[in-house]
Parts: structure tokens; sequence; C-alpha cells
């Protein structure tokens, strides 16, 4: 049983009739398509929309096939429309139709209809399709399962929570289906193959000129340190001196766009929090999912805390935050969350587990003198608040248990 997911359907829901297209992005199975199919769900049974005037076609189901030209769909499509009434149209993976963005452009204009779409590259909404339908668009950025989402799940499907269910989460992330499986091997596996379908159809495919072999070693090598800070001259000395070749740094950044193109990952810029302003160096990436970066480790021994950083990212952005790494003169915050033009700074850590730890964490901000609320997160249960610093359960945040306050 899938569950509702009411974040992104509150926000849908206030465009279902406006002239907009309604555009959802996100990688591969993170669950785009059961949201539009709770869209359509909710048109004809709420909305009371007519069967007829509901217009889905899912392009990665072998019955529309035949339809991968803007033409070809362009006439399905007006084939069904039979009167002046609005329609309500829904393309999952719209990608794979060439020119898609002039079939949307013509529907756009010519037909009373509201326009549903889904895409599994972070682009769509760049080049062509942006310079046709500036403005006329908004875009809705799908994750996978939150941690809180990932627990309705169980609770939904009469599922026992797992005893170590947050330990769970953490190294498997919350991909929806991958939680249909059970045993670690199979969750792996799943997940590989995952990456594997968005490496071959997205990225390494016949139109692509890519060699899969080494984009594969760059690519596995960059999420499996996701939340490390990132240098292209160490990827390249890496692939180089594993694989006796001579590779460019210019060749490690097209990657990057890739991988970032597909979902896989999102590249964050450092801010500087004495002059308020963001720089040009991007300096971390972070997985969409962390699940990700096991099945990219060639061994288990993954650190926890950058799993738990991985995992924090992702959460601020899925409640809407601007997050940036901050920079001080004496080193490095690991995230300024920013939201309605104010901010607070965030360390993550494992285990405040002995004093050097906990000196460590807070002394942190001690050079900062923004008075911005700061906050140290970890799985410690006990609270450590301490020198106007508080700090915050990671289990009580991502329940939503504890928020964060801005100034």
């Amino acid at each position: 049983m899938e569950i509702i997911r009411e974040r992104y359907l509150s926000e849908i829901r206030r465009f279902y009739d406006s002239n907009l297209i309604k555009v959802l992005t996100g990688v591969r199975r993170c669950g785009k398509s059961i949201i539009l199919k709770q869209i359509e769900h909710e048109l004809l049974f709420k909305n009371l929309i007519y069967f007829d005037h509901i217009i889905s076609i899912n392009f990665e189901d072998i019955k529309y096939d035949k339809l991968k030209t803007y033409e070809k769909v362009n006439t399905y499509i007006l084939k069904q429309i039979k009167d002046k009434q609005k329609y309500y149209i829904l393309l999952d993976e719209i990608q794979h139709v060439r020119q898609f963005e002039k079939l949307l452009s013509s529907l756009k204009a010519t037909q009373n209809v509201s326009i549903f779409v889904t895409g599994s590259n972070s682009k769509l909404l760049s080049g062509r399709l942006a310079s046709l339908l500036v403005g006329r668009c908004k875009e809705f950025k799908i994750m996978p399962f939150t941690y809180s989402e990932y627990l309705e799940y169980f609770e939904k499907n009469n599922i026992e929570k797992q005893k170590k269910s947050l330990n769970d989460y953490i190294k498997f992330g919350g991909m929806p289906q991958r939680l249909e499986y059970t045993e670690e091997k199979d969750i792996i596996s799943y997940l590989k193959s995952i990456y594997d379908g968005i490496v071959n159809k997205d990225i390494c495919n016949s139109k692509s000129q890519i060699n899969k072999e080494t984009f594969n070693i760059i690519a596995k090598y960059i999420i499996s340190n996701s939340s490390k800070e990132f240098s292209a001259q160490n990827v390249v000395d890496y692939f180089n001196k594993t694989n006796k070749a001579n590779l460019d740094r210019k060749v490690v950044y097209r990657y990057l766009e890739k991988l970032e193109e597909a979902c896989l990952i999102s590249r964050v810029h450092r801010y500087d929090i004495a002059s308020k302003r963001n720089l040009k160096s991007i300096e971390k990436q972070y997985a969409i999912d962390s699940g990700f970066i096991v099945a990219c480790s060639e061994t288990n021994n993954v650190i926890l805390s950058h799993l738990l950083e991985n995992i924090i990212y992702n959460d601020l952005i899925f409640k809407g935050y601007d997050v940036k790494i901050g920079k001080t003169y004496k080193g490095e915050i690991d995230f300024v969350a920013i939201k309605d033009s104010k901010k607070c700074f965030i360390q993550v850590t494992y285990l405040l587990s002995d004093e050097d730890v906990i000196r460590r964490e807070f002394s942190s901000f001690y050079s900062i003198k923004d008075s911005s609320p700061k906050y140290v997160l970890s799985l410690d249960e006990f609270d450590m608040s301490q020198n106007g610093i508080t700090h915050i359960n990671i289990e009580d945040f991502l329940l939503n248990k504890k928020e964060l306050f801005l100034s």
C-alpha cells in the first residue's frame, strides 16, 4: 500500500486548475509516478472531473511505445478532446518524447487544458523548454521518502516497526520500493539496479558518447564520497592511479553535471558567513539518497557521520530550506540553512562521545559574530546544549519533534 505524500500534494493541489504547466522532477523511482496517480485520483473523486476529461500517458509503458515524437503525442491527445470543457493531461516521464517542449507549448496555447508532467532530469526546465515556456511552468522537486514518510509506510502497511528503524534508514535510505525488501543483499541489489538503470537510460545511452566504464568509476567514487569536501584533482588522481590513465579535470566536471542532471546528486556552494555572500566555488556533493552511497561503495566501511550529514541535507531541502556550506575564517560549518531571508547554522555529528568531540563541534561556532541561531545535531538522547548553542537529537529533528528557529 502506498502512502499519500501530502507534503507535495498540498503544494500541487493549489495549481490543479492553473494554466501553469505543473512539472514534477526527481530521480528515477523516487515516487513521481505515484504522486501523479494520486493527483489523478483526487481529480476524479474529489474534484469530480469526468474520467473522459483526464488524459494520462506513461511513456515508460510499452503500450505507448510508438508515441515518441511530439507530433504523434499531439495527435493522440487531440483525438481525445471532444468539447470545450477543461481537460487534464498527465504525462509521465516526458523526456522520452522528442521535442516534448513543442507539444507542451502547443497544447497550452491552443487547448483548454491543465497539464502535469514528470521527468527524471533536473534540467527539464532549462534550454529549449525554458525559452518556449518561460514563466509558464511551476516545478515541484520530488525526493525519496523522508524518515517520517519511511515510518508512515510501515504503519500504513501494518508492518511492525524495526527495532533499529533509524539505523536501517540511515544505511539504506528512503527509495520507496526498496522498502519491499527485507534482506540486506536484496536491498543493495535493488539500489544498484536503480543506479545502473539511470546510468544506462539517462546518462550513458547511445546518444551520449560517454565512456560508460570511465563514467562508472568516477561516478561511484563521487557518490560514495558524498558529504566529503570535493576536489576534482583528487578524483583525477584516484582514477589515474587505479586505472593507469590520464584523465582531465574537465571530464570530472562534465560527469558531475551529468550526475546532477540525473538527480543523483546535489552540488552545494559555500557561503561566507562574515561577508554574508555566496561564493562561486562548489565544495561538496550530496547524494539524493543515502542508499546510493552504500550501493556505490566498494566496501562496507561507509562513515556513519557522512551518511547522517547527507540525510540532514536532504531533509533540510525537503523542508524548504536553501542550504549552503558555511565558511568562517577559522574553518567550516556543515550547513547554513536559509528561508525567507532568515538563517541558522548547523553542525552534524554522529555522537558527542567525549569532551574532545563536544569541544570540537560546539567551538566551530565560536568565531561567528552573527547572532543567528546555532545548532548541533547528533544521535545523543541527552540534551547537551551549552553557551547559547542548541543541541538536538537527530531522530527528533527528522520526525519534526524539534524545529529550527531562524533570524
